[in-house]
């Protein structure tokens, strides 16, 4: 009986062939299953990694400009060269950022617009040039590419980002132009930043304002033999004037533009440029381009700059630069006027021509490499 009883409890505490068979199964299956989970996690990270390196980062462009004029190396000291460079580099990186992640081509455009104003390097906003009586008088105009949506202000003194007005122009009333102290009044009650008059003054564009006076003292002559003026303004292509402006593409295929200035140093009877111009200094269309002007502005409007360049587009069916540059290198001046725009296309082309000495300009794409340029 110990023997038999023996031989139960050895059967009992080992598992039979059968049994233990099972058991190899289930260790099997076990390691299988883990085996499957770890390779499983392998191959989706894989798969996403390639996914991610096979599918290109969405288009977006923006490009900027701060002004065209008699812009020499050889009369910038590095300090103020620096100074420019910094700026558009930072009103650059505002744009992008907001493109880089999905955001609109308007918010692109007056977010990169805004940091020019702020800037008293430029003819805008906080750095606005003076007018004859010695006043700060601003213009800015923005459109919208998917919609012919556009906004403009002009001829106002109190407003910190006149671009920002000019969009809720757009946005916020059934008008596209507001001047004066109506547009300041809009402005307020929007709750825009209103600032004392003071606020704008520079003591660079004050001395620029005293140059200007005796220039045109020194040159409103009439020539007895041919009887014409000699009030051509040469001084346009130094420092009587400048803007700045955006254009950008967003992820969605829309365009914007946006431009800001002081408009002309020394300036009478409530002048007003191109820069608030639909169509002149400024302008967007989906199906074509994207422009923001800067220069001369009588002849920008004279010409109908930039809805010009639109139109040899669609209808024309002309590319981008070579309808850029007809307009800037051949047409105006042949008028008589001088300047310089930059340009954004449906697909993603830029351009940026100019007939003076040099422009203050940069732009940035797909990927964050931005590019700045000041001379020829």
């Amino acid at each position: 009986m110990k023997r038999l009883s023996s031989a139960v409890e050895t059967d009992l505490s080992k598992p039979s062939s059968t049994t233990e068979g099972n058991y190899d199964l289930i260790t099997f299956l076990e390691r299988y299953r883990t085996s499957f989970n770890g390779l499983t996690l392998i191959f989706s990270l894989f798969f996403t990694i390639t996914l991610s390196a096979q599918q290109p980062q969405k288009k977006y462009v923006l490009v900027i400009h701060g002004g065209a004029g008699t812009i020499l190396k050889s009369q910038m000291t590095p300090e103020k060269e620096k100074g420019y460079t910094d700026a558009l580099n930072e009103a650059l990186e505002k744009g992008s950022a907001i493109l880089n992640q999905g955001g609109s081509a308007l918010d692109a455009v007056e977010a990169s617009v805004r940091i020019l104003e702020d800037n008293p390097l430029f003819n805008a906003g906080k750095g606005a040039v003076f007018t004859n009586e010695g006043k700060n008088e601003l213009d800015a105009s923005i459109m919208n590419g998917k919609t012919l949506a556009a906004g403009a202000i002009a001829g106002v003194t109190t407003i910190k980002n006149p671009i920002s007005t000019a969009r809720a122009v757009m946005e916020k009333s059934p008008h596209v132009m507001m001047t004066g102290r109506g547009a300041e009044q809009f402005a307020k009650e929007q709750g825009q930043e209103i600032m004392d008059p003071s606020y704008f003054y520079t003591e660079d564009r004050w001395k620029g304002l005293q140059r200007a006076k005796q220039d045109d003292a020194e040159t409103i002559i009439v020539d007895s033999i041919t009887k014409q003026s000699l009030l051509k303004q040469p001084e346009n292509k130094d420092y009587k004037y400048g803007t700045v402006g955006a254009v950008a593409l967003d992820q969605h295929g829309n365009l914007a533009a946006a431009t800001s200035t002081g408009g002309m140093t020394n300036k009478k009877f409530g002048r007003i440029g191109d820069s608030p111009i639909i169509g002149a200094g400024t302008y967007a269309n989906n199906k074509t381009v994207a422009i923001s002007g800067t220069g001369w502005g009588e002849y920008f409007i004279r010409l109908v700059m930039a809805k010009t360049i639109s139109d040899m587009m669609e209808f024309g069916k002309m590319k981008l630069k070579p309808a850029a540059d007809e307009m800037i290198m051949k047409r105006l001046p042949a008028l008589g006027g001088d300047g310089g725009l930059i340009a954004v296309d449906k697909d993603g082309n830029i351009a940026m021509p100019f007939c003076t000495e040099g422009m203050y300009r940069g732009y940035v794409k797909e990927g964050g490499k931005k590019v700045v340029l000041i001379y020829k």
